[in-house]
């Protein structure tokens, strides 16, 4: 049975395909067509897809799509009568869009795959459609190890469920409570984004990453008056403070005024008080979040959990959640966003609507380790490198992972793309900027000079699995860098006065730990724990470089610079590799260094990034 899964037409599409019940491939179409958060339909991560699993089109037996787009207009055309005439503006912005593309998206699915794929057979015969939530939960519960589970899904909206409790058990899973739109815990956070000077639907992990630097001071403003909490973490949102069901944007002038002035504009300079509104929103979604935990652990008796929609990209909560020990064992789709309601689809109708047996893979999940996109093979790769011009020199695999540990010793920063692209968010070690997490000036360089994106923002360590609890306060899986933990206290520096009195950021001027690069302000990190059993090389690459150092631990960041999605080929990792102060690149096995690339090749690459 071949079934391919479709995200598309809101932000991060994205295609899979699933064979018999296993995830033989998945690719967001940003990596693809370079372009950020691209919500097109996804033609070239279907191509990628089927290239993959060596089928033709005509082998496919079914396309699901992650959502039911009438149910969507039917949430606009109620909420604009609910608040009529207020909401006039924004509907009419938006009608003519939904009346030309989102109402009719079966049609131009059909549409889209006819240009594709040819006439070759009627594709809407094949055509299905998933609940939005219903498409999250399954990409949590089927891939994940357990048989039997309670599945949360937190985000934005659906098509009107925002937030939704699930109960997989085997092959099936059904959505049995929820909380309905305008109600979101995810656009009560996105309002904050906004109003703090950062894209919605994009900039809401900078907000995550800026809120330690501050102080909860709003709490208790925001409890009052925006979001009433219940005892189970139910919750209602006041919408007299918004404006995301009516206007154009996400808050209005009441909004403003409890806060004390209009939102800070983007790229301007950020406050003590930009810093303190995102702790005190952080405070508040983890106290709902963990507050619901309790109740349907309390109601179902379920001893695991399962988490998706982009509040589940969230590792401090889920942190939060790990270390309050409400349930058993927790796990995350590693594209818990839009991206993998493609996989949950196809999931969704292989499990629960053919009934198909389910067989869980011993203490394992069956996501491959995420690594499910594109790969390319030493010819190839030197074939692009030639082509661009690059000066390489190809060594065998045992040397490359000693010439990289050697160099990250020694301080360099290291492009690294090796095997198969990560499905989801974050660079797992194939599409990845690495250094030496010991450095204390690495977070700097790593964030001005070759990210170019803000200070304050945190990066990842990559360590050995087996030493996680030698530098971190915990012992349990994390390959998908979903979690935060503390430093343990022992590796811990300037815990004393002098750390407490610093405020904002001139926090990041201090050393904090052993591996200062990846400890962030309040000593926590979120951590990746690599596995042999999933990725041999990364591994391999940590050991080594643990024994030249005595540390298992690199910094491990996407493999990209701000504003453009994370590298696929080898093409696009020598532009960011030349376009970047980045000191060395490794592609499979052929090694550069910056210092052997052509001076005017550099230069060009590097202005036409300032260009774009």
């Amino acid at each position: 049975m071949n079934i391919i899964g479709i995200s598309a037409y809101f932000h991060d599409s994205a295609a899979c395909l699933v064979i018999d019940g296993e995830i033989i491939a998945a690719a967001q179409e940003e990596r693809f067509t370079r372009i950020k958060h691209d919500a097109s339909f996804p033609k070239n991560a279907l191509e990628y897809c089927l290239t993959q699993g060596g089928l033709s089109p005509s082998e496919i037996d079914f396309i699901v799509f992650y959502e039911k787009p009438f149910q969507k207009f039917e949430r606009l055309f109620e909420t604009y009568l609910a608040f009529a005439p207020k909401g006039f503006r924004s509907f009419s912005l938006s009608l003519p869009l939904w009346s030309k593309e989102k109402l009719f998206q079966k049609k131009a699915i059909k549409k889209s795959l006819k240009a594709l794929w040819g006439s070759l057979r009627n594709w809407e015969e094949i055509l299905l459609f998933s609940d939005h939530h219903l498409s999250h939960a399954a990409s949590a519960f089927y891939p994940s190890p357990f048989d039997q589970a309670v599945v949360l899904t937190m985000d934005a909206v659906g098509e009107w469920a925002t937030t939704s409790i699930a109960i997989g058990k085997g092959n099936q899973l059904d959505v049995i409570k929820e909380i309905r739109f305008p109600h979101s815990l995810g656009l009560l956070y996105s309002a904050f984004t906004y109003y703090t000077g950062f894209k919605v639907n994009s900039g809401e992990y900078k907000v995550m990453g800026l809120a330690p630097y501050g102080e909860p001071k709003f709490v208790k403003l925001i409890k009052d008056y925006l979001i009433d909490i219940k005892d189970d973490g139910t919750f209602k949102i006041n919408m007299q403070y918004f404006n995301y069901c009516t206007g154009i944007t996400m808050t209005n002038h009441r909004f403003h005024k409890l806060f004390g002035g209009m939102p800070r504009e983007p790229e301007s300079e950020l406050t003590q008080r930009e810093m303190d509104l995102a702790a005190s929103i952080q405070a508040v979604s983890e106290e709902v979040v963990l507050k619901i935990a309790r109740s349907i652990r309390s109601e179902y008796g379920e001893k695991f959990l399962c988490l998706a929609g982009g509040v589940a990209l969230n590792c401090v909560i889920n942190g939060k959640l790990l270390s309050e020990k409400i349930f058993d064992r927790i796990w995350i789709q590693p594209a818990a966003g839009d991206a993998g309601g493609a996989i949950g689809a196809a999931l969704s109708v292989y499990y629960k609507a053919l009934e198909n047996p389910r067989e869980l893979r011993e203490s394992i999940d069956s996501m491959s380790g995420s690594y499910l996109g594109p790969e390319f093979q030493q010819e190839e790769i030197d074939k692009q490198l030639t082509t661009c011009g690059a000066k390489f020199s190809n060594f065998s695999e045992g040397e490359i992972i000693q010439k990289t540990a050697s160099a990250l010793a020694e301080g360099k920063s290291v492009g690294w793309m090796s095997g198969r692209m990560e499905f989801g968010p974050r660079s797992l070690g194939n599409r990845s900027i690495l250094a030496d997490a010991r450095s204390p000036t690495m977070q700097k360089t790593l964030n001005l000079k070759i990210k170019f994106r803000e200070s304050f923002r945190p990066f990842a360590p990559s360590v050995l699995r087996e030493d996680i609890s030698e530098h971190f306060e915990t012992n349990v899986d994390s390959p998908y860098m979903l979690f935060t933990s503390g430093i343990k206290i022992d590796r811990r520096l300037n815990t004393t006065t002098d750390h407490n009195r610093q405020f904002g950021i001139e926090k990041l001027n201090m050393v904090r730990s052993h591996i200062p690069a990846v400890t962030h302000v309040d000593f926590s990190a979120r951590v990746q724990t690599v596995h042999k059993e999933t990725n041999y090389r990364f591994y391999s690459l940590i050991k080594n470089f643990k024994e030249l150092t005595g540390c298992s631990v690199l910094v491990n960041t996407s493999f990209n610079v701000r504003g453009e999605p994370i590298v696929c080929t080898p093409t696009d990792a020598f532009r960011c590799f030349m376009g970047t102060d980045l000191d060395i690149l490794v592609i499979g096995n052929a090694f550069l260094l910056k210092t052997d690339q052509s001076d005017e090749l550099a230069l060009d690459y590097k202005t036409n990034y300032e260009m774009d």
